[in-house]
């Protein structure tokens, strides 16, 4: 794992996980939520969120015009990635079309034809990415693959957002279980 990314995991268990009860969007709750805005929107942590996404999309052999997806979880990934590209050019896919102006659902990047990425904070159920490749495979875009920050691993949420994808892979930097070990960890680590 790189060093950046290394930090970005420590960041995600410091600052966006908590244990609780918590009521998730998909309607069921959890014993902790992982609020990771509280990590990609912090200086460092978008530094090291568009770095380790980078690091990703290179890995895989990516090599999209443009990365997107769902507002708002995805937006501070988005402008993290092409900021620190420097070549990756980004979008955003609203909830719904807009009633007024342009009327558009897609903001940001709009050429066609061209390969993209579709990123997201946290999967669970699956439902923002899968709104996204959805939302960019009827404007035209041709999806190179899926990336999430942290994947909640429920079964459901991962076997959906794979079979929106198909045939591009679906990948995830961290699972809640790395993140929340994470966490556990450096709680230890503490003096008492």
């Amino acid at each position: 794992m790189s060093a950046a990314r290394e930090e970005l995991l420590r960041m995600l268990a410091h600052k966006s996980f908590q244990l609780g009860d918590f009521k998730l969007s998909s309607g069921g709750t959890s014993d902790y939520y992982i609020d990771c805005r509280t990590t990609t929107l912090d200086a460092r942590g978008a530094r090291l969120t568009g770095e380790a996404f980078l690091a990703e999309i290179r890995a895989r052999g990516w090599e999209p015009r443009a990365i997107g997806g769902l507002t708002l979880g995805a937006d501070p990934i988005v402008s993290a990635v092409a900021v620190v590209s420097g070549s990756i050019s980004g979008f955003l896919v609203r909830k719904a079309e807009k009633q007024h102006g342009t009327g558009r659902r897609i903001e940001g990047f709009r050429e066609r034809p061209a390969r993209v990425v579709i990123v997201d904070d946290v999967c669970t159920t699956g439902a923002s990415t899968i709104a996204a490749l959805e939302a960019a495979r009827e404007f035209g875009f041709e999806i190179e693959g899926a990336l999430c920050l942290v994947e909640r691993e429920e079964a459901r949420g991962r076997a959906a957002v794979e079979r929106a994808a198909a045939p591009a892979p679906f990948v995830a930097l961290f699972t809640a279980d790395d993140v929340r070990r994470e966490h556990l960890r450096s709680r230890q680590a503490q003096p008492a």
